[in-house]
């Protein structure tokens, strides 16, 4: 074979993509939303970086077919590597499918998916082994399939970003990710937004007819498979290419600089826009959500916060009592909804000692998270600060040296540490808090007889707890106050933990069992604790990361962010409930309250405690943003979209009217403006500090 026929699937499938790309551009160079004029600079640039990028893109996606055709061979069927080679195929999938290997023990779909992936692939493998007769033909159907495959998926590209075009004006962002986050709701407002059957209908109609062009034209490739000096020759070329596109595409991406916002986006391409986003994790509020001009936003947010002046939020907190440097161990549980425990009205007892602990806490019964994930609630309670529009401040680039609680401990002497049962690598815990001048305490410092059990995702909660008596044991020693938060993990699926400990076995995988595991390892560790000379110098604050679930009938529903949350604290704090409306990043301003400590504070979050304090709670996916006041929830969205609610209670007279949390949502008839101003004040003017580096820590 020549070069041409060699390379013939790539190129045929590239000359696809290219034209697809082509015709894509042109039809949103003129749709209705592109409301520009475009000078003759911009349209030739557009359409030739446009398709320089297009071309570097489709090397790199295309890595997955040249991997599919350089292991098509015949000499691995030849024996006795054949059945060697099956053999490995046979036990791996038997081992995936009885053993205990990290898929099974993370459970939900993940194991279903590679094993079927497997027995696909074992199942293939065995037919080309044992029936060398019809060999080429299922080589040819396979090959199809793979075209077909790639044909499918570039179409459906185009029609994706001419629907997100359609809809916001600009390629993919973060909001094409966060799609992706929240499938079902998605795949439900397509499928009532648009004729999805006969788009589909089309589209693989057409997808058939240009894989049947293709495949004849590259069939070649199987009909006479390349012998290996020449897999290495195409290899090169490809590896070649492939480092190419690796440097030219953000070379690329660069130009994309014309004054014209629709040139830009025009010439982006839309997959490497996609990356970018997913990387990124932000999205631009002044370009998406509903804006006033700046010194109105800071205007209104003084309203809410009387001390701060001028586009910041910094002020002076001040006591007129003493300092009072008690250690603090913060713990933050993993999912953990309010309705799990029995002053919410749950009868399953499954929360026995944190029940019993609230009655000798101060408890706030009307608090809210402000997100539904880890990173979110880790945010929210050490930068104090709201949700925005995006991913988490924990997960971006620009995520250190923060204004935090553990910056204003560590300015009064504290012993600072973050620990976490599990790898804090993951959600990029590690790097976010190590940035923030907190010591990290993860699995990875455990020694092998400090782990009892583990799973997935790290070592139980007893074994965390046990790690944290003998660190605090450590600092008390020194006779230097700490600040400890503890990120717990056992309850989270698959719900794994020792067996034994609690009435519902470890490997029953029960969302119940993992609830009330999480209740028995903080009881042992209060045990401990108890025993320890620094217990009666400890504050504990005890509130959940996040709710166990947060789909509901609307964008934002108000029960799936309310959780517990406490301050236990003998002789010292005084058990109370405290009702009042408030959020998340209230919890630590409160906590440093109790304790009078006078700093400079950039916090959005508010000691509850305070006369001057204004009942609110802000809740939050990744692009709605959300304020809860007067039984009034509004929800700003991008495209400029703002909906309110009215909240109405659901009674239930088994509970306290404090702990009731379900809340009838109907839409409101009538604008609260107040509201949606001073909603588009928190989000706008936290998205200003944070953009403009105004959150750092204060030197």
């Amino acid at each position: 074979m020549n070069l041409s026929k060699k390379i013939s699937p790539f190129y045929y499938l590239l000359l696809f993509y290219i034209t697809v790309s082509f015709f894509l551009r042109i039809i949103l160079f003129f749709h209705p939303i592109t409301q520009a004029t475009f000078s003759g600079v911009d349209t030739v640039s557009l359409f030739v970086f446009g398709f320089l990028s297009d071309f570097f893109v489709f090397v790199l996606v295309s890595g997955f077919l040249w991997l599919y055709l350089i292991f098509i061979s015949n000499s691995k069927y030849f024996k006795p590597y054949g059945y060697f080679i099956l053999g490995l195929f046979v036990a791996l999938l038997l081992y995936i499918s009885f053993g205990n290997t990290v898929l099974n023990e993370y459970g939900s779909a993940l194991p279903k998916i590679v094993i079927a992936f497997l027995s696909i692939k074992t199942v293939l493998f065995a037919l080309l082994l044992f029936l060398p007769r019809y060999r080429s033909q299922i080589r040819y159907w396979l090959f199809s399939f793979v075209i077909f495959l790639y044909v499918v998926l570039i179409l459906q590209n185009g029609i994706s970003e001419y629907f997100f075009w359609n809809e916001f004006g600009v390629k993919y962002n973060f909001i094409a990710v966060n799609y992706l986050i929240y499938t079902n709701e998605v795949i439900g407002n397509i499928m009532e937004s648009y004729p999805v059957i006969p788009i589909f209908s089309a589209l693989f109609i057409i997808a058939g007819l240009v894989t049947y062009v293709i495949v004849k034209k590259s069939k070649v490739y199987i009909d006479s498979i390349p012998a290996f000096v020449e897999k290495m020759k195409i290899s090169g070329i490809y590896f070649l290419l492939f480092g190419m596109s690796l440097f030219a595409i953000p070379a690329l991406s660069v130009k994309e600089n014309s004054q014209n916002i629709f040139a830009n986006e025009l010439q982006a391409n839309g997959i490497y826009k996609f990356y970018l986003a997913f990387m990124n994790s932000e999205l631009d509020y002044f370009k998406f959500y509903k804006t006033v001009p700046s010194a109105d936003a800071y205007a209104q947010l003084k309203q809410q916060i009387p001390q701060i002046s001028g586009e910041t939020t910094l002020r002076l907190i001040q006591s007129e009592a003493a300092e009072n440097h008690k250690n603090v161990v913060l713990i933050t549980i993993e999912s953990y909804s309010a309705e799990f425990m029995k002053m919410y009205g749950n009868e399953k007892k499954i929360t026995p000692f944190l029940d019993s602990l609230a009655t000798k806490s101060l408890v706030f019964t009307n608090l809210y998270a402000v997100g539904n994930r880890t990173v979110r609630g880790l945010e929210a309670v050490t930068l104090c600060f709201p949700p925005t529009a995006g991913e988490s401040v924990v997960k971006r680039k620009d995520n250190k040296n923060k204004f935090s609680t553990g910056a204003i401990f560590k300015e009064k002497g504290y012993a600072v540490k973050f620990m976490y049962g599990g790898d804090a690598f993951f959600d990029n815990m590690e790097d976010f808090f190590a940035g923030n001048q907190y010591d990290i305490v993860d699995k990875k410092t455990f020694a092998p007889n400090e782990i009892t059990f583990d799973n997935i995702w790290g070592v139980c909660d007893e074994d965390m707890y046990n790690k944290a008596i003998g660190i605090m044991n450590k600092e008390a020693s020194t006779n230097k106050p700490f600040f400890n938060h503890i990120m717990t993990v056992s309850n989270h699926r698959p719900f794994t933990y020792p067996n034994g400990k609690i009435d519902i076995p470890g490997d029953a995988k029960s969302r119940d069992g993992g609830v009330k595991y999480t209740d028995f390892a903080i009881k042992k560790f209060f045990e401990m604790a108890k025993k320890q000379p620094w217990f009666t110098n400890t504050v504990f604050v005890i509130l959940a990361d996040h709710c166990a679930s947060s789909a509901g009938k609307t964008e934002l529903p108000a029960d799936k962010y309310r959780i517990p949350a406490m301050i236990f604290s003998p002789g010292f704090v005084a058990p109370q409930n405290y009702t009042n409306l408030m959020s998340q990043i209230d919890v630590m301003p409160t906590v440093l309250g109790l304790l009078n400590f006078k700093y400079q504070s950039k916090f959005y979050g508010q000691d509850v405690l305070k006369p001057d304090y204004k009942p609110r709670a802000l809740i939050a996916t990744y692009q709605d943003l959300g304020l809860i006041k007067d039984n009034i929830l509004t929800v700003i969205s991008p495209k400029k979209s703002v909906k309110q609610f009215q909240l109405a209670l659901k009674p239930n007279q088994t509970v306290p009217l404090d702990f009731q949390i379900f809340y009838e949502q109907t839409p409101l008839k009538k604008e609260r403006t107040d509201l949606v101003n001073e909603t588009v004040s928190y989000y706008q003017t936290a998205s200003d500090i944070l953009k403009n580096k105004k959150y750092q820590k204060i030197n």
